[in-house]
């Protein structure tokens, strides 16, 4: 039996446990509990055991398109500059990507990610680096058969790799680059599914009326439904427990309601809404309402990184800022989203998301050394407020070290991430 131990211990599905220990068995957890009662094993002063970071939406293989986003462009211009260069990779470039984005979730304390994938490169990516994961395949266009087709090209070109590490999902683009007949077909297939939905003002308008910036690119979009993509897909019975929907951030009442009675849940994604311009979710309102909501880094491309540490802060900020009162959403509340939270967003709550006799030893060590969150107050909010991958110690995913500070530098993976964005950026 394995035990690590620390100042303190933040199960998150109950109290902060001070001088906590966490004792591990092959993958699982066995025992959490105080040091006095499980013994302190390999200890960590200063520090803090967290559950595994749940990012419960990523996209592995834009980890080098840092910077996309600025100058500050449309939302609709930033995607045609995204498409274009993604144009210039070839698939071993991709693979390289997605790996560098892998091993910096892990030296972020991500242990697993809801990741959509383009090319599917993030499946072999995630099992090479032993980051736990959902990868969404993405499909779009109108023609379900021609989206069917790609899903099983896609899958075909990484078989074998799923299995209880990396499951296999789904995910039909978008309601502007998906058709309806698209997402049935999606959802005919049985999966887990993942969607971006409700993104921005500029999506609605286009979706609604047609009409937008949207317009002068509407040649690589499907026909607008004369609705939005959260009313498209409750009116088609295509919401549910098993889908995921990124963002939402231009949501009304009755699209919260939609999503909380549909058991649809949210990757709520503040620094990519914000960088993007696309405005700031309504996370109050959606936790309120019933939504299941989780916490997601989206891409480097629209996002600096996959930093969930950044994430939980700007979750809290923006909130607070949003509903223009302090309690809007506590620091305790923002780690819940970010662990707990994403892996019910994933479904996968039962497995991951706290530190529990029983479930998968995912767990991240986190120290405070230096910061001015010594000596401890309120846990949580240290956590929160002072963590940065800089302050990861230890990653473990399924109780093994899958990342530990001054032994995990991956340099060839950094190297090869550095040549393939020298080749987006090449005229």
């Amino acid at each position: 039996m394995n035990v690590l131990s620390a100042d303190w211990v933040l199960p998150v599905s109950g109290p902060p446990i001070r001088d906590g220990a966490v004792a591990i068995e092959d993958s699982r957890i066995v025992a959490v509990g105080p040091t006095a009662d499980l013994g302190k094993g390999r200890h960590f002063p200063d520090s803090a055991i967290l559950p595994g970071l749940v990012n419960a939406h990523s996209h592995l293989e834009y980890a080098v398109y840092a910077g996309f986003g600025d100058p500050a462009r449309d939302f609709s211009e930033w995607i045609g500059i995204h498409v274009e260069r993604k144009q210039r990779l070839a698939f071993p470039d991709v693979v390289d990507i997605a790996r560098l984005g892998a091993a910096e979730c892990l030296a972020s304390g991500i242990t697993t990610v809801g990741d959509c994938s383009f090319s599917g490169a993030a499946a072999p990516a995630c099992a090479e680096l032993g980051l736990r994961g959902t990868v969404y395949l993405e499909m779009f266009g109108a023609d379900p058969a021609k989206a069917l087709e790609r899903f099983e090209g896609l899958r075909s070109s990484v078989a074998g790799i799923f299995g209880d590490l990396v499951r296999l999902g789904v995910s039909p683009h978008a309601p502007y680059t998906a058709s309806l007949d698209v997402y049935e077909a999606c959802e005919s297939l049985n999966l887990p599914i993942a969607t971006h939905l409700s993104e921005s003002a500029s999506e609605t308008e286009y979706l609604v009326g047609g009409t937008g910036p949207w317009g002068s690119f509407a040649d690589m979009l499907v026909p607008p439904p004369g609705m939005t993509g959260i009313r498209l897909l409750a009116d088609a019975g295509l919401l549910g427990s098993q889908v995921v929907a990124a963002h939402c951030v231009t949501v009304d009442p009755e699209e919260i309601r939609l999503l909380a009675a549909s058991g649809t849940a949210v990757a709520h994604c503040p620094r990519s809404n914000a960088q993007l311009g696309c405005g700031v979710a309504p996370l109050r309102a959606l936790i309120d309402g019933g939504v299941v909501v989780g916490l997601g880094t989206d891409s480097p491309a629209s996002t600096p990184s996959f930093d969930m540490f950044e994430e939980l802060r700007a979750a809290v900020y923006f909130a607070r800022a949003r509903e223009r009162r302090p309690d809007a959403i506590t620091a305790a509340e923002a780690l819940e989203l970010a662990t707990l939270g994403s892996a019910r967003a994933l479904g996968l709550a039962d497995e991951i998301g706290s530190l529990e006799p029983g479930k998968l030893a995912d767990v991240t060590v986190l120290s405070l050394e230096g910061s001015p969150f010594l000596p401890w107050e309120d846990p949580a909010a240290a956590a929160v407020f002072g963590g940065s991958p800089a302050r990861v110690l230890l990653t473990l995913v399924g109780g093994e070290v899958r990342y530990e500070r001054g032994t995990s530098a991956w340099h060839e993976l950094r190297q090869n991430g550095i040549r393939a964005r020298t080749r987006l950026l090449s005229k």
